[in-house]
C-alpha cells in the first residue's frame, strides 16, 4: 500500500543503503555547523561566510547543493533578521550586533542530498530575539518528534504550529519543507502550518527536510526586489531550524544532527 501512495504523490522512497549515503552529505553540514556555531559574526560579510562554505564543501569533496538551483550561484543562503529565507550573501552585506543569522546550506555527496539551517545570535541579541530562537528551535524539535509511519504529513504542520501559537509566534506558512535526497528537492512538499490537508501518510523510506520558519509577527512573508529573498510583510523578526530526517524500520533518524 505505500509503494501505491508514493506512486500517486510521486514520492521515491530510500533505500537503507540510499539513507546511509544521505547521513554521510548530512554529516558534512553537521560538521561545518559546529564550526558556524564558534565563529564571531559581527562585522563579518555574508559572502565571507559564503565563502568560507564552499570551501569547507570542496575540503570535504562535497559540492553545494543550492549550485545546482539555475541562476543561483552560491554555497548558502544567508537571512538576516526579518528576512524568512533565500538571503543572497553579498561582499557589502556586514552583521552587526543583535542580528539574527539564518545560515542555511545544502550538500551533494556522491550523487545524494541532505539540506540543514540553523539561526545564530551575533554577539549579544536582544532577550526578545533569544525566545524565538529557542520558540523556532522547539518547533523543529516538536515537528520531528511528530514524525512517524502511517501518520499524516499534515501531523507536522499541526504541532509546528501548535508550538509556535503557544509562545505567540506565527509560523510563515508560505514556506514549506520538502523530500530530499537523490535531488534537493523532491516531493512530498511538507507545510509547517496546521490544517493543511495533505493526507499522504508518512512512508518508510521517506527523506523529508523539515524546516519551520517562525516569525514574531503574522507570519505573511513577500519577495524582495531581487527576486529571491523572503521578508515577513510587517518587518517583525523570523528564526528557523531546519534537518533533513529518515523514516526508516528502526525509527526516525536525524541525519545532519
Amino acid at each position: 500500500m505505500k509503494h501505491d501512495f508514493a506512486d500517486v504523490f510521486g514520492v521515491r522512497l530510500k533505500s537503507a543503503d540510499d539513507i546511509k549515503r544521505i547521513a554521510d552529505a548530512g554529516r558534512i553540514i553537521s560538521e561545518l555547523f559546529v564550526i558556524l556555531r564558534e565563529e564571531p559574526l559581527v562585522a563579518v560579510s555574508t559572502w565571507e561566510i559564503d565563502s568560507e562554505i564552499d570551501g569547507f564543501l570542496l575540503k570535504k569533496k562535497a559540492r553545494s547543493a543550492f549550485k545546482t538551483i539555475k541562476g543561483y550561484d552560491y554555497a548558502s543562503c544567508i537571512s538576516i533578521n526579518e528576512e524568512t529565507v533565500h538571503g543572497i550573501p553579498h561582499k557589502k552585506r556586514r552583521i552587526r550586533e543583535g542580528d539574527l543569522v539564518k545560515i542555511d546550506v545544502g550538500v551533494s555527496y556522491n550523487g545524494y542530498f541532505a539540506d540543514a539551517c540553523l539561526t545564530l545570535g551575533a554577539g549579544k541579541i536582544a532577550a526578545s530575539d533569544m525566545k524565538l530562537m529557542e520558540c523556532a528551535k522547539a518547533a523543529v524539535d516538536g515537528a520531528i518528534a511528530a514524525i512517524a509511519p502511517q501518520a499524516p504529513i499534515s501531523a507536522i504542520g499541526d504541532i509546528t504550529e501548535k508550538i509556535a501559537l503557544a509562545d505567540g509566534y506565527s509560523v510563515a506558512a508560505n514556506h514549506a519543507g520538502h523530500g530530499t535526497g537523490f535531488a534537493l528537492h523532491e516531493p512530498p512538499l511538507v507545510p509547517h502550518f496546521k490544517d493543511s490537508g495533505i493526507s499522504m501518510p508518512i512512508l518508510v523510506g521517506m527523506v523529508l527536510a523539515v524546516e519551520p520558519v517562525i516569525c514574531a509577527g503574522n507570519g505573511l512573508t513577500v519577495i524582495s526586489g531581487n527576486g529571491w529573498t523572503a521578508v515577513t510583510a510587517d518587518n517583525s523578526q523570523a528564526a528557523q531550524f531546519e534537518h533533513t530526517v529518515a523514516i526508516t524500520e528502526e525509527g526516525v533518524k536525524v541525519l545532519t544532527a
